[in-house]
Order: structure tokens, then sequence, then C-alpha cells
């Protein structure tokens, strides 16, 4: 078993729980050994009857199961599961002489089945596009869930990311003011509203400006308030968001923006605890937690003479530090499967099950730069979920290219969609094997290896591309 399966698996190890169910120990064990390639979490059942009772307990995403076996046969086991465990997807596994069979249960709710003797490459597939397929319905269940509570969902398994997620869950019950710094798109504010949920204001308001959306007059007028009268158009008395804030969290967006005035004035505020609303001269006391967040270099402003020093220390007692989506590569897959689960709702209506992330697509998603961070990335799955209007997730549906432009999706009026769909999945595949082979000095054990494939799976695909891997051998490999 030479593939590891970390490049291509859209889950998180553990995440995906498959059941391999058959009488012959040599067939159980190989079958295992594909799925925990792709970091599922596997248990095995000798037959039927112990398959139904390990599922009760365990509920199985995916469950591999032969059809022929002594007792309770996969066909069975099918109906079992169908009445009692129907979220479960059943997978069967026959000989030629059975078929027919096969089909017809199918027909009673099977959503595959392969033929022995097995390819483990069409194993790995089945695995890939219905575990996926389970794991984005199950994680769309848990948004409905999380989202009833108002706790924001911030997904970070990266280990960049986990040492954000701990430092939010140890100063968010303080009432210490936090700077967020992190490029545009990042999640900054998903980070401040997780702060705040955390917090023990989490039943007080959560009110965020965009500083930089706002000049002075009004940014002063939105956040100190106002009295009728004080200037064209304010035909009433309005609090400022200071004051609204009621003992919760402010989050100021892009301060960095503000001007030099107005960052007197936020001092100010910062040191009395009191805002002086526009068209008055009447202090009006103000508890809040000021949370801040910048895309900016603030020290750079400093030195440049744009940004306060003493606002700066006033405001970064913590300073959490966001980092960019293509510092933290294990995140970029759990992210896209989140808005895939987010977004699948928007093709429900027009497909007969949600489009899932194929091979290709995942690693495209792996290999592009996300200059636009997460919300790049949430763009990218809304637009691919729309032109997929399918079961697959291909690259040409990313919209993304190479950075070198290496392929693009051909004119929709030079061919049809699925005529397209082949060329640009063609051209995708040229372009990744021969930048792996490139970067490999024509070693295809480690292309393979780098492409999350095994060995004979990419020299089939050099083979139909007549990809000759003696072109990219660099002079050390030739030497080996």
């Amino acid at each position: 078993m030479t593939r590891s399966g970390n490049s291509c698996a859209p889950w998180l190890p553990g995440e995906l729980r498959v059941m391999v169910v058959d009488d012959e120990p040599d067939v159980r064990l190989g079958l295992r050994l594909l799925a925990e390639s792709v970091q599922a979490e596997v248990r095995e059942a000798e037959s039927g009857e112990q398959a139904v009772e390990i599922c009760e307990s365990w509920m199985p995403h995916l469950v591999l199961s032969d059809i022929t076996m002594d007792g309770m046969s996969g066909v069975e086991l099918l109906s079992v599961l169908g009445r009692k465990l129907p979220e479960v997807r059943v997978v069967l596994i026959t000989g030629f002489g059975t078929i027919e069979l096969a089909v017809e249960a199918m027909r009673r709710g099977a959503v595959h089945f392969i033929t022995k003797p097995f390819d483990n490459e069409e194993v790995l597939q089945t695995v890939l596009r219905y575990g996926q397929e389970a794991v984005i319905r199950e994680k769309a269940r848990g948004l409905e869930s999380s989202s009833a509570d108002g706790t924001p969902r911030i997904i970070g398994e990266d280990p960049k990311m986990q040492a954000v997620l701990d430092l939010v869950r140890t100063v968010a019950p303080t009432p210490m003011s936090v700077l967020i710094q992190g490029e545009s798109g990042s999640g900054k504010e998903l980070v401040a509203r997780s702060i705040h949920a955390q917090s023990e204001k989490h039943e007080a308001p959560f009110l965020a400006v965009n500083s930089a959306a706002l000049p002075d007059t009004l940014l002063e007028s939105e956040l100190f308030g106002h009295q009728k009268g004080a200037f064209t158009g304010a035909d009433r008395t309005r609090a400022g968001i200071f004051a609204r804030a009621e003992d919760g969290t402010v989050f100021l967006d892009e301060i960095a923006l503000m001007s030099p005035a107005f960052q007197g004035k936020l001092l100010r505020v910062l040191q009395e605890r009191t805002v002086v609303p526009l068209g008055t001269t009447t202090s009006v006391p103000v508890d809040f937690r000021l949370v801040a967040a910048t895309s900016r270099d603030l020290t750079g402003r400093i030195d440049a003479g744009e940004f306060r020093e003493d606002l700066f220390y006033r405001l970064r007692v913590v300073t959490i530090d966001v980092p960019p989506l293509r510092e933290r590569p294990d995140d970029i897959v759990p992210l896209a499967t989140h808005f895939l689960s987010k977004y699948s709702d928007q093709v429900a209506a027009h497909v007969d099950r949600p489009p899932y992330l194929s091979p290709a697509a995942i690693s495209e998603l792996r290999g592009h730069a996300w200059k636009g961070n997460v919300r790049e990335l949430e763009n990218c799955v809304q637009r691919a979920l729309v032109l997929a209007r399918g079961e697959e997730i291909l690259p040409a549906h990313l919209g993304l290219g190479n950075d070198d432009g290496a392929w693009a999706a051909p004119a929709v009026e030079a061919l049809t969609y699925e005529a397209g769909k082949q060329e640009a999945l063609q051209s995708f595949q040229r372009s990744y094997i021969e930048r792996a082979l490139v970067n490999t000095g024509g070693n295809v054990t480690r292309a393979a290896e780098k492409c999350g494939l095994t060995r004979a799976a990419l020299q089939r695909i050099m083979r139909s591309l007549d990809l000759d891997r003696n072109k990219y051998v660099s002079p050390g490999e030739a030497a080996r």
C-alpha cells in the first residue's frame, strides 16, 4: 500500500466512518487498508448480523459489504439498514456471477456496487465520492444546530489556526481589548465574533463598524451618537454604538484607516470611558469591550506618522494574528467542504445529490495561492456548485486555473458541455502531472506520492496522456 491518501481526503482524519463487511478476513483487511489510506476510521464485521449490531451503536457513514455471506446476505443487510439507519450509505461488492443481483440491490437503495476482484483505485474513488457526500450532509446538519445558538463556527484544523483558537479561548473571558491582524478575507470578524460569543458578555450586543467605510463626521455620529439638529439630516436624537453596546463588544474593522484626528477622539473615549454626542457638550458614560482589526501594518503607519503610537498600545493589550489561507494548507479542504455544506441547497432543486469534490479539484484547491483568502475560497465553491450541476466538481468548475496559466476552460460555444469537460480535465491532468514530474526529477514513485495517487494509477494517467518520464529526469535521478 503505497498511497498515503493525505493529499486527496476531503475530510479530517477519523471524520469519515467506514464499515467493512465480509466473511473473508483477507478481503476485509484489504478494504480496511484502502479506506484507512484516505484517513477514514474503519471497523470490520464478519457477518451481516454483526454489522447491524455495530452500526446501531457506531453509526458509520459508509458500509462496504460483500453480497454473498453465510447467514444474512449483503442484500438483506441493505434492507435492514435501510429501515433502521437510512442515513447510512451502502456499497455492495459482488462476483461477476451476481451482477444482476447487485443491480437489483441498487434499485433497493445501494449507492454503488463493485465487482470482484476489485480494483484498488475504484474502491478508493468510491470511498472518496460517497464518503464525501455523507460527511457534507452530516456537516450541513451540524451547521443548522450550531447556528441556532449563535456561536460562530471557525474551521481551523491547521496548527497555525489552532494556536489562534487557543488564544481566543484564553482571552475571551477577560475584559481586555484585542487587536486582530490579518489579510483581507482571512476571517478577522469571525474571530472577533468568536471572542464575544465565548465571553461573559455573550448575551450583550456585538456591534461592528468598518472604520474605512465612513468619513470622520459620519463615523463620529455612528460611534458617539448625535442630538437632533446636530447636522443636516439629523432629524432625531440617536445613541451611538459605544452607548448602545451596553456592556457588550464593539468591533472596529480596518482601524488603521481612521484619520489621525479621529484617532485622538477614540483614544479619549478609551481612556475616560465617556462619549460626547455630536450637537451636545454633555458626557455620556459608556461600558464596552473593544475588539479592533486591521489588514495594514500598524507599526509601519506609526513610523510614517499616520497612526498614533499611544492608541496602538491602548488597542493591542492582546494581539491575535490570523494567518492567511496559503499559510494554513490543512484548512483548505475542510473549509471547502464546509462551504459545500453551507451552499448545497442552492443546487438541491437541480440535481439528485450535491456535487462532490473530485480528487483533481482537491489537488487544484490545495495548489492555489488564495490571495483573497477564505473569502475567495467561499466564492470559488459557490461558483463551482452552480457550474457543476452534477455529481462531480472538476478543476474547470473552480475557475482558478494555474498561476502559470497552463490550462483554462474551453469556450462554451466551441464544444458541448461533456466534450468541454473532458478537454478541461485532460488539460488539467497534463499540466498537473507534468509539474509533479518536473518537481521530482521524473521520479514516478515520488510524483505519485505528491499527487496522492498509487504508482500504478499515475502510470495509467501518464500512458493516457503519452507522457514519458525520461523527459523530466534530472541529472541526479539519471545517475541513480
